[in-house]
């Protein structure tokens, strides 16, 4: 490898890395021989002159063989996992992986924790009473052989080269580079020992991409490096302009998952969950129509509260979502004035819920799994003054900063919007 400074300066000018720079620097910066401030300064080179496919497949192969690689060749059948880039209420994993579970793909799933105005499938598991997302990985590969699924976080020999990076973007201003996200993104799912991986890509005033133009960017720099790397990928578009379902909060989307796996729920949730349980299916060699089935006969749900058994939770919550943790007040957010609810800006949403404590602005933060929102209307919707159009889950903490970003976050106008489909597009 060559001087990182003469790496800087070729990525400044445009040019592209060679693979065995590109090797070499990740190695070097795994083992600490590289600086922070090198590293600052290679990263704003990328975030600007961005990188080639050409790049992008050794700088993702790189940072996957940077730790250790999840082997699952030896069990039989297809391991397909699911990755959304985040939104507000966006609970679809947890009903998701049981689900494809159930009709016989095997789903080994590592995930991540909530920041900002996001949340994070580990915050939402770990509200379960007794649940662990720290199996080792020996356990959580012999899960996935006994029952066909696993939901932890990820390890610290998983990806350290992309643990150190993250870190750094996230403090230096380069969070929103496709490559750098598309890189981080596939790495630590290929890690997984996956054969397939499907993606919901948000697009809306609720996602990191608030653009159609730049989702679809992320999404098809995402599936070239699968395909690049022989992993099937595909990739789903889909609409963040309002929150997904009716809770946004910890306990309350996990109550929310429970009912759409026991072939309930909110119809936005539903439809999602099975749109991305099809897709996975469809990759793992299996019918995609057993899904809607699966989600109405139990199984779905059956295959939940083995997941919590076998994780230290208890499975009762499945039966029983009222043994859940709830906050100890609840107190409406009513309409300003009448109309039809023409707009909302849904990281607005994500923030209020993150005031009362449901979320963190940094990762040291302690969440309160108890609190959040509970939403009762949609966009489109009429709606007269003084009508509640959600309702607090709180402890009296936050509650005005709460208020604030709500009252800024709901636009009422005289006619409603434009419908916009849930799912807008597929790319693979």
């Amino acid at each position: 490898m060559r001087r990182v400074v003469e790496l800087i300066a070729q990525k400044r000018r445009g040019e592209a890395l060679s693979e065995a720079d590109i090797r070499g620097l990740l190695a070097a910066y795994t083992r600490g021989e590289v600086p922070d401030y090198q590293m600052s300064a290679l990263a704003m080179a990328i975030f600007f002159q961005g990188m080639t496919p050409a790049e992008l497949a050794p700088w993702t192969d790189a940072m996957l063989h940077s730790g250790e690689v999840i082997d699952l060749d030896h069990l039989p059948g297809r391991k397909v996992d699911k990755h959304s880039t985040g939104g507000v209420g966006d609970k679809i994993s947890l009903p998701l992986a049981p689900l494809v579970a159930a009709c016989g793909v095997k789903v080994p799933m590592i995930s991540g924790r909530g920041l900002g105005h996001t949340g994070g499938t580990l915050d939402k598991l770990e509200s379960i009473p007794g649940f662990r997302t720290d199996l080792s990985v020996t356990a959580f590969i012999d899960q996935v052989a006994r029952m066909g699924v696993s939901l932890i976080g990820q390890t610290g020999e998983v990806c350290p080269a992309d643990k150190k990076l993250y870190a750094l973007r996230d403090v230096t201003a380069t969070v929103e580079s496709i490559p750098l996200i598309a890189s981080s993104i596939m790495s630590k799912k290929l890690a997984e020992g996956i054969d397939a991986l499907v993606l919901d890509v948000k697009v809306g005033s609720g996602a990191f991409m608030r653009t159609e133009a730049q989702a679809r960017r992320l999404a098809e720099t995402m599936v070239g490096i699968g395909a690049q790397v022989g992993k099937k990928t595909v990739a789903l578009l889909t609409d963040m302009n309002q929150p997904l379902g009716r809770m946004v909060g910890n306990t309350l989307e996990v109550k929310e998952s429970i009912e759409i796996l026991a072939g309930g729920g909110p119809a936005d949730v539903r439809a999602l969950t099975l749109a991305l349980a099809e897709a996975m299916l469809s990759l793992g060699g299996v019918d995609p129509s057993l899904a809607a089935t699966a989600l109405d006969d139990g199984s779905a749900l059956a295959r939940f509260a083995d997941i919590i058994e076998a994780q230290g939770g208890d499975p009762a919550v499945c039966e029983h979502p009222e043994r859940l943790m709830a906050a100890p007040r609840r107190e409406a957010f009513l309409a300003p004035k009448s109309g039809y609810i023409s707009a909302i800006e849904t990281t607005r949403v994500g923030l209020a819920a993150m005031s009362l404590g449901a979320g963190r602005a940094t990762k040291e933060d302690t969440i309160d799994p108890r609190v959040g929102l509970e939403i009762d209307v949609r966009l489109g919707d009429a709606v007269k003054a003084g009508q509640p159009l959600l309702w607090l889950h709180h402890d009296d903490r936050g509650v005005d900063a709460a208020r604030a970003h709500l009252t800024a976050a709901y636009e009422i106008g005289d006619a409603p919007p434009p419908a916009c489909p849930l799912i807008i597009d597929r790319i693979e």
